[in-house]
């Protein structure tokens, strides 16, 4: 069964879509590259939160926090694919190049 991201991914293929998206599941699954927060480190930051919860704190009281760790993720099979060339310069920025 092909999740949401494989979903997009498919249908950005199918249509010749260079497609951008925020998670890197997005670019794992075939979309052109992401650019957004790491989930793990998210996902560690809300147990933070949910624990602090859990002890009492309001949830109104806590900060709103941003997402400090961030990737970039190029699949270069799909930029392949769509005829696309990446310039040098975004593979070496690149966190992941999926080739």
């Amino acid at each position: 069964m092909m999740g949401f991201a494989g979903r997009v991914a498919a249908f950005s293929l199918q249509h010749r879509i260079p497609a951008v998206d925020g998670w890197a599941q997005f670019a794992e699954q075939g979309n052109l590259m992401t650019y957004g927060p790491v989930l793990s480190d998210v996902y560690r930051r809300l147990a933070t939160h949910v624990d602090r919860i859990r002890k009492g704190a309001k949830p109104g009281d806590l900060p709103v926090e941003l997402p400090t760790k961030l990737e970039f993720v190029i699949n270069a099979k799909t930029a392949n694919a769509l005829g696309i060339a990446i310039p040098p310069g975004m593979l070496v920025r690149a966190d992941v190049v999926i080739r």
